[in-house]
């Protein structure tokens, strides 16, 4: 069994309030979890920022490959989103005998 994290530390556009960054990064989520409904997402960090955001995304697998691709298409979606900057992305895999 292979779990998959994947780390998006992400730069939002012309947003001046904490309201505003809800109004951008609930419908990311949402579309994470409409396109790729194994997985686990959420904002899990810089939530007293309201440019920044950090959300984490999860996924289980029986191989390790499936895990990164999951992770490639999350990054790529996110990536390409055109209202948001994509500033890093951390993936880690972790493997049940690790």
């Amino acid at each position: 069994m292979y779990v998959g994290a994947l780390t998006l530390d992400i730069l939002l556009g012309d947003v001046r309030s904490l309201k505003q960054k809800r109004s951008v990064v609930r419908p990311l989520i949402a579309e994470l979890r409409r396109r790729y409904p194994a997985i686990a997402v959420a904002e899990t960090g810089r939530h007293d920022l309201h440019r920044r955001a950090e959300v984490g995304i999860a996924v289980l697998s029986a191989s390790a490959g499936n895990c990164k691709e999951v992770m490639d298409a999350c990054e790529r979606m996110v990536a390409f989103r055109p209202e948001i900057e994509l500033l890093s992305a951390r993936q880690r895999l972790y493997h049940d005998e690790d």
